[in-house]
């Protein structure tokens, strides 16, 4: 949901603008997998789920009890939002700026409403998804798998961090982008993790950066090549995971002790609509209902903007080795984004070549916040973002590039009609 933003409703065929090498020749450099399976916080959690040692069984509850688990999840989450949403009224108090968003919003989603609920019925019934899996010890350290149906080898991983505006984040929103990639041989990991009131950017980004060290040190018992992970963010989600990549890398230039994962295991990172100096942002945000006094709380104050804008801290001088160590940036930003302006990516890439990473920027012409997350999966049919994504991890794998080009296309979830009325509403 900030994954829940607009669509121009367009039909027919969108062009985008490659800049840079359109394909990443991505090394296969000898990545080391830091080991550091907690048997104990892992292996003890499922087995309690299923009463067994096995470790199929441990990995796989049965639909009923992972059903019952979490309705029970869900309304002790129910519970814990309630409290949480009647603190944050209390920061927003009554502008007129965020109510009329949050009323374009509802009616938004219940615009596209038949489109979700198909999606929620996957989420919720397909074996292929794996809910609620418990990757650390703080509230909303829960991460989703999207897992393909075939198991003939180990494959790519995506860690994926969704958007949100740093207040309505959650894993499921991921569930689009998660099936469409399952489909195609490709292990999705949507990390949930504790949104504004329940945390501030400093716990985001620690909470983002331990579902990371899951996926790297567990994926393998999910059938996931630890050596191909791939890291995702869109929207806040893209700020998180950058601010979540670039601390890490700068622990591992200072060779701090009590590392669980290493930013060399991961293949390239993927910034989907995103924003990374936030200092430039905060009056944009204000001016669209995310009022400067809210947004600074996130941020932990005007004197931490810095600290947290990743195209910032890639220009310091004090961190030239940490940035060394980053891999692989592809951003990807719609021409027409109202919401975080094209422009944030368009300098994040200038800052990062400047430094020396390898960085590529994907425009998208006429695409809005969500026409790539939302809108584009619903109205079905080819899948530029998921397209693009997939070229790269699959760039030299000419089996897995002959599949792709042979793969059927996502049927249509939402009429055009409908998609074109709701994007008219949007608050994004």
């Amino acid at each position: 949901m900030a994954a829940m933003m607009s669509s121009i409703g367009r039909e027919g065929e969108h062009h985008h603008q490659l800049t840079g090498d359109s394909l990443i020749s991505l090394s296969s450099k000898n990545r080391k997998c830091y080991s550091r399976r907690d048997s104990s916080r892992l292996n003890d959690r499922n087995a309690a789920a299923t009463g067994d040692d096995s470790p199929l069984l441990r990995r796989c509850p049965s639909r009923q009890q992972s059903f019952r688990r979490d309705v029970e999840h869900a309304a002790a989450e129910t519970f814990l939002l309630t409290s949480l949403s009647f603190t944050l009224l209390r920061y927003l108090g009554v502008g007129y700026r965020w109510i009329s968003k949050l009323l374009a919003l509802g009616f938004y989603a219940f615009l596209l409403m038949p489109g979700f609920l198909q999606v929620g019925y996957y989420y919720f019934f397909s074996s292929q998804v794996h809910r609620s899996i418990v990757y650390g010890d703080q509230p909303r350290n829960r991460l989703d798998l999207y897992l393909p149906k075939n198991d003939d080898g180990p494959k790519p991983v995506v860690a994926f961090v969704t958007g949100g505006a740093w207040i309505i984040g959650y894993k499921a929103w991921g569930s689009l982008l998660g099936q469409r990639l399952a489909e195609r041989d490709v292990i999705v990991a949507c990390i949930d993790y504790r949104n504004f009131p329940q945390g501030t950017i400093s716990d985001m980004v620690q909470d983002v950066s331990e579902g990371i060290s899951f996926v790297c040190n567990n994926i393998a018992d999910y059938g996931g090549d630890p050596n191909r992970v791939y890291l995702v963010g869109q929207s806040a989600g893209a700020h998180i995971a950058a601010c979540a990549l670039l601390e890490q890398s700068m622990k591992e230039s200072r060779e701090e002790e009590g590392i669980s994962w290493s930013v060399s295991q991961i293949k390239a990172y993927f910034g989907i609509s995103g924003g990374y100096n936030i200092l430039n942002l905060v009056n944009h945000f204000h001016q669209r209902g995310l009022y400067r006094s809210i947004f600074l709380s996130i941020m932990e104050g005007e004197e931490s903007l810095k600290k947290f804008s990743p195209e910032v801290m890639v220009q310091d001088p004090s961190t030239t080795n940490a940035v060394a160590l980053l891999p692989p940036i592809v951003l990807i930003h719609g021409s027409v984004d109202y919401s975080i302006p094209s422009d944030a990516s368009k300098t994040f890439t200038y800052a990062l070549r400047t430094a020396g990473v390898h960085a590529d920027l994907i425009l998208y012409d006429g695409k809005t916040h969500t026409d790539l997350f939302i809108q584009d999966p619903l109205r079905g049919g080819r899948d530029e973002l998921v397209e693009d994504i997939l070229g790269y991890i699959h760039a030299g794998d000419v089996e897995a590039l002959t599949k792709d080009a042979m793969a059927s296309t996502g049927r249509r979830l939402v009429p055009e009609l409908i998609l074109s009325l709701a994007s008219k509403i949007s608050p994004f």
